[in-house]
Order: C-alpha cells, then structure tokens, then sequence
C-alpha cells in the first residue's frame, strides 16, 4: 500500500467533507480517493468516515488519526522539495586552466542540457587538490599519471613558425659548438608542472646534455604563450592550445607526454552520477576528443625517421635516448638564459 498517498487522500477529504472534492484537490480521480481511503481503514483496523451519499463525515478514529495522518503528508511534501532543491544544487567544480572559455561556457550549456547546474571554478593543480580536501568544491578535474586517467590529452611542442617536420626532437636544442645566441627553451605551463609531466622532461633534458635553463616553469600560460610566439622557444601544450594561439605543434620525438585528468569528488561523495551524464562533455572541454591528434601522431611514426636527416628541429634518423634517472630542478619564469 503507499501510506503516503492514501493519506493524502484520507486528509483532502476530510478537509474538503466529500470524496468528489477531495480527490479534486489531491489531483487524483474519485475512484482512487476511494480505494486509497478503504486501503488504509483497512491497514488501521478502523474505519475513517461515515459515508453518506453526499458528505464524507470524520468517525472517532478518523478525527483521532487525522493530525498524525497530516503531519506524514507534509513530511513527505517536505522531502519532495529537499530532493528538488537537491537536484538543482549546483555542482562546483574545480577545472584545469587550460580549457579555454568557449569550451567552458559550452560544457556549462551541455550540463544545463542534463539537468546538472556546474559552478565552475578554474585553478591550477595543488589548488584543485586543495579545494577538494578543503571540500570548497564538490568535485574536481584533478591531474594524474596517463594510467590512472579517466581522460587523456596529448603533450606536444608549439613554435611560432611551423617546423616543418613530424616531431620535434629535444635532442637539437642542444647548443653546438661555437653556437651563438641564447638556447632555445621548453616552456612548461602551471598545468604541466607536476611530477610525471614535469621530471621525463627533467631526465630527458638531463640525458640530452641541455643545459638547466632550457626547461623553464613558467608562473602562468599567457608568460610561456608569448615566449614562444616572439621567439623560437617552444611550448609543451596540446594541440587544442596550439591551435587557440596560433602555434604549430608536433610530437615530441623521443618522449611520449599526456595529461591525465581524474574527477574526484570531496569527502565521501560519489561524482558517478555526473561523469555518466558528462563524461563525453568533459572530454571535449579537456581536449581529449581532439581527432586529428592520433592522426598526426601516426604519421609521424611511420615519417619521422625520413625527416630527420640534416634537419635543425629533429634527432638523427633511428636515435633513440637511454634516459638517466637522475633529475634536475626546473629553473622559473625570469632565469636567464645561456
């Protein structure tokens, strides 16, 4: 029996005197007034009402039930609009800084699409961290390793003038001798600068013999963003980046990078619920979806060896380094270069 509604229809008619008019007002038809009604005399033992043929009229038990009757109504009416409100809570969540404004006001639209209000907050990394454990946002995108991602977005390098070849080996940044110049660099962004982006590079650098100032962590994008488009320092950014700022991007040739993204929800919360409504809306927004990347990716694999050869921004043909595993520490934004 569902208690909650035969006492619905046990406390409109009491209140309204007849069945016809309190089932109106329950907004449901006599004929399930009626049954609601006998169902819970029957349940209790008792009947409710003296039924004439025009009025509904309260028996003893009927006026001795009806106060806790409509105390179970409005506590059920009650939570109806606790589970409402609930639903219409915003959900805040913390995001990289690397999805671009359109692509945020876009997965915005979508959640709007499946009922989910999203109250975005941007920051880096450790601040995301920060927040879930401050439980500040009810989610978050937080950055992890490529095999504990829900979602991956693939690392490149992006210079103002295209290079002209597949990948671009780090191995050429290194200074000849009787070079002149400052030494390229490789600009890391915030959102890169965590332990398995960040230390490959470092062992990598280390391994090539570049000196420690070719890897710079920049304070913010739009720092590393114009180094590389007002010289021929590079950025390690996604295609989706490259792309906004108008960047050529390649692979990077003797390393394969990503960023990984996990949502995470604070405390005990359990994020399921929105990442299978948006899941594939998030992707977009990270950049993970991004189609042309696996394709380029596989032309360089069977083309890179062909464009190596006497070329300033690839490794010799077939090179392959052995990376040492001792790591250096990332010079910041403002090192002078050599």
């Amino acid at each position: 029996m569902d208690l909650v509604g035969a006492c619905r229809a046990f406390v409109s008619v009491s209140e309204r005197g007849g069945f016809t008019v309190g089932a109106a007002a329950a907004r449901m038809s006599q004929s399930v007034a009626s049954r609601r009604v006998a169902a819970l005399e029957e349940h209790l033992g008792e009947p409710l009402f003296e039924r004439t043929s025009r009025r509904a009229v309260l028996t003893p038990f009927g006026r001795d039930m009806l106060p806790t009757a409509r105390r179970l109504v409005q506590a059920a009416d009650v939570l109806l609009h606790e589970a409402e409100a609930a639903k219409r809570k915003p959900w805040r969540l913390a995001v990289p800084g690397t999805c671009s404004t359109a692509a945020l006001a876009r997965l915005v639209a979508e959640a709007r699409g499946h009922g989910v209000t999203l109250d975005l907050r941007v920051a880096a990394p450790p601040r995301r961290l920060e927040l879930i454990h401050a439980q500040q946002v009810r989610a978050a995108l937080l950055a992890v390793p490529a095999d504990e991602a829900t979602w991956s977005v693939p690392l490149g390098l992006a210079a103002a003038r295209d290079p002209g070849v597949n990948r671009v080996y780090l191995e050429t940044l290194r200074l000849r001798r009787g070079a002149t110049g400052p030494a390229r660099r490789v600009w890391i962004q915030p959102e890169d600068d965590v332990p398995h982006i960040r230390d490959p590079l470092t062992r990598l650098r280390d391994a090539l013999g570049l000196r420690p100032t070719q890897l710079v962590a920049a304070d913010d994008l739009t720092t590393a963003a114009a180094e590389a488009l007002s010289s021929r320092d590079l950025l390690l950014c996604s295609p989706a980046q490259a792309d906004e700022l108008g960047l050529s991007w390649r692979p990077i040739g003797e390393v394969t990078l990503s960023r990984g993204f996990a949502l995470t929800a604070a405390a005990d919360g359990n994020p399921e619920h929105l990442r299978a409504r948006l899941g594939d809306a998030l992707g977009r927004c990270l950049g993970a979806d991004t189609a042309d990347t696996a394709d380029t990716a596989d032309t360089a694999d069977t083309a890179d060896t062909a464009d190596t050869a006497g070329t300033a921004d690839t490794g010799p043909a077939g090179t392959r380094v052995r990376h040492r595993l001792n790591g250096g520490g990332l010079p910041r934004t403002g090192g002078t270069s050599a």
